[in-house]
């Protein structure tokens, strides 16, 4: 019988920390270039385009790294195939077409239900312990993530004729991603993060590109019509907002669990913000500050050292 243990935060997961922050700071972009992209490229074609740039980001890695990729079993291909459906191509499907209906901070600040969605699922699948302080962590980081992107734009809160369509897809990235996270368990430590990421983006960008081909969406025309700042959107979203940050993400899970990785995914709209206010002159407000101070808080009471429990059978 299989045995769950509580996993102890310590002092040596503060690198893991510092990249899971790094890797929701960059998927913070990913909404913008998501969205510079949604009205030049049709949705399949550009989440195409996108993982076709990770996998051959991930090869170009693995050859140059000299590390060879692993043949998998079948049992481990269909594993692997569940997981490349539900983070690859049904994510981003829900992600572009999403982002055709509503606004790069209104889809952020649906996604910023993640860490809720995972928590719970851990929970009833998986048994994992769900403490009254990671509890009261995962909501002030979901109140926190609402409170800096509605500070932002109040107007977020109302919602257009067509809206609840986005909405309903860019919750559909929440419920997408959460599979992604909790089922790569068995893989992680079979394959490891860096073997169960490339193969369940290649196998992804293969249903991708079917699908693509199914609607008739794979087009290169509109590719030279394309200007830099969207060529630099394409690669932020391919090679930083895919190949690294997956690699990294799965890492994180492996190393202190999913719902605790979950909770960094509040520093998204967070992220934005601060860019915004360095790069674009944005004024900031005291309720920004609040809300990132919620969300910083959030995190600590979900990673905060805990007391060893006893382990539970599943």
């Amino acid at each position: 019988m299989k045995t769950l243990e509580h996993v102890v935060p310590t002092s040596s997961d503060v690198p893991v920390y510092l990249k899971l922050s790094m890797v929701t700071m960059v998927w913070g972009g990913t909404f913008v270039a998501g969205r510079i992209l949604s009205g030049v490229l049709e949705p399949l074609l550009a989440a195409s385009l996108r993982f076709s740039l990770a996998s051959i980001a991930l090869l170009l890695f693995l050859g140059l790294a000299r590390i060879p990729l692993v043949r998998p079993t079948l049992r481990q291909v269909l594993q692997l195939a569940v997981l490349g459906f539900f983070g690859i191509l049904f994510y981003n499907l829900c992600f572009f077409y999403g982002l055709q209906y509503v606004q790069a901070s209104r889809a952020s600040l649906i996604v910023a239900l993640n860490p809720a969605v995972i928590g719970l699922a851990s929970w009833g699948l998986f048994k994992e312990r769900l403490g009254r302080w990671k509890v009261l962590g995962i909501g002030l980081c979901i109140g926190g993530a609402a409170l800096v992107i509605i500070s932002r734009d109040p107007s977020l809160l109302q919602s257009t004729a067509q809206g609840w369509r986005g909405d309903l897809l860019i919750f559909g990235c929440v419920l997408g991603w959460g599979i992604y996270s909790l089922f790569s368990r068995g893989l992680n430590d079979s394959l490891g993060p860096l073997q169960t990421v490339t193969w369940s983006i290649l196998l992804g960008t293969a249903m991708l590109w079917l699908a693509c081909m199914a609607a008739g969406e794979a087009q290169f025309e509109p590719l030279g019509g394309l200007d830099a700042r969207q060529w630099l959107s394409l690669l932020y979203l391919g090679v930083l907002g895919s190949a690294l940050a997956y690699i990294a993400w799965y890492d994180g899970i492996r190393r202190i669990g999913a719902t605790r990785c979950g909770v960094f995914i509040a520093l998204n709209p967070l992220t934005a913000v601060l860019l915004g206010a360095l790069l674009l002159d944005e004024r900031l407000t005291t309720l920004m500050g609040l809300g990132g101070g919620l969300i910083l808080a959030g995190i600590f009471l979900c990673n905060k050292p805990l007391a060893r429990s006893t382990q539970k059978a599943i």
